[in-house]
């Protein structure tokens, strides 16, 4: 990072313009928000996120009942998968299977789900989770995996804010140095036509 380079243009000297100063400015606001905004920013998204994350943690292990399920026999096709629940297409690429299970009112239930097994047999167990309804669901995200998505999202926040505020920096430069060609273009077009010809009399 270059946010630091114009500081030097604080210095009063006879050669300092207008915009020289402003650049220094901005390199002072932008030293400060990288320095301070950015980790702020990224870590109030941290938090944000892992309030949010912890939420939906303990609402999934209140709605979701671990229980046992017996492998009735393969199922015909992974197209049998439950797709009304919550089995996502990571679930459904498993081995599917027939098989029953006890819901949490104590009825039996029979459906095809799918196993972490790579050969699943009549006769199998496996663990299984569901809802309070008995419906087959994923199990739910634990509190390490909510902190580490939310450690993610404060890093991404940050790395965004960081980009931002250079990308900024590097904007108003770039304004600044166009301004200073501008003014250099004028000045020289008004000297230029007596350029060389100074004190011959001309």
């Amino acid at each position: 990072m270059r946010a630091a380079t114009g500081l030097w243009r604080w210095r009063h000297n006879p050669l300092r313009r207008t915009t020289d100063l402003v650049e220094a400015w901005v390199a002072l606001v932008a030293a400060l928000l990288l320095c301070l905004g950015v980790p702020a920013a990224g870590w109030a998204a941290g938090v944000s996120a892992n309030a949010s994350l912890q939420r939906s943690v303990r609402l999934q292990q209140q709605e979701r009942v671990p229980t046992v399920a017996q492998v009735v026999r393969p199922a015909d096709t992974a197209g049998e998968a439950d797709r009304d629940g919550e089995l996502g297409a990571e679930q459904r690429l498993r081995p599917a299977v027939v098989a029953n299970w006890t819901a949490p009112d104590g009825s039996a239930r029979t459906g095809t789900v799918t196993t972490t097994r790579n050969h699943a047999h009549a006769g199998d167990v496996f663990p299984l989770w569901t809802d309070r309804a008995g419906r087959a669901v994923t199990p739910p995200m634990h509190p390490d995996t909510a902190r580490a998505h939310a450690l993610i999202a404060g890093l991404t926040v940050a790395l965004l804010a960081a980009f931002l505020v250079e990308g900024l920096r590097r904007l108003v430069v770039h304004r600044l140095t166009q301004r200073r060609y501008a003014r250099l273009d004028r000045a020289w077009a008004q000297a230029g036509p007596d350029w060389g010809r100074t004190g011959t009399g001309s």
